[in-house]
C-alpha cells in the first residue's frame, strides 16, 4: 500500500461515508503518488457508489494498475475504468 489507508468501518459501501471531494482527492493522490504509473491524464469522478477513472495511460498494464491503486483506497469492486492506452 502507498500510505493511503482504505476507508473502512463506515456504512456506505465503496466510499464508506466519506464526502465525494475527500474520496476523489484520496484516489487522485494515490494515483499520483504511485511511481509505476503516469497519472497526469487520469481524471477521477464519482457516480453513485463508484469511482470512475477516465482518460489516458501510456503503457500496457497501466489500466489494471490504476484500478488496483483506486481499489486500495475505496475497496475492491467499487472502481470503473474508462481509460484508453495511447
Amino acid at each position: 500500500m502507498l500510505g493511503f489507508p482504505a476507508f473502512t468501518g463506515h456504512d456506505e459501501p465503496g466510499r464508506q461515508g466519506h464526502s465525494d471531494a475527500a474520496t476523489r482527492a484520496s484516489v487522485a493522490s494515490a494515483l499520483h503518488a504511485a511511481a509505476d504509473i503516469e497519472a497526469d491524464e487520469i481524471t477521477v469522478s464519482i457516480s453513485g457508489s463508484y469511482i470512475i477513472l477516465e482518460g489516458f495511460v501510456r503503457r500496457r498494464g497501466d489500466v489494471e494498475r490504476a484500478i488496483e491503486i483506486a481499489e486500495g483506497v475505496v475497496g475492491r469492486g467499487y472502481v470503473r475504468a474508462r481509460l484508453l492506452r495511447r
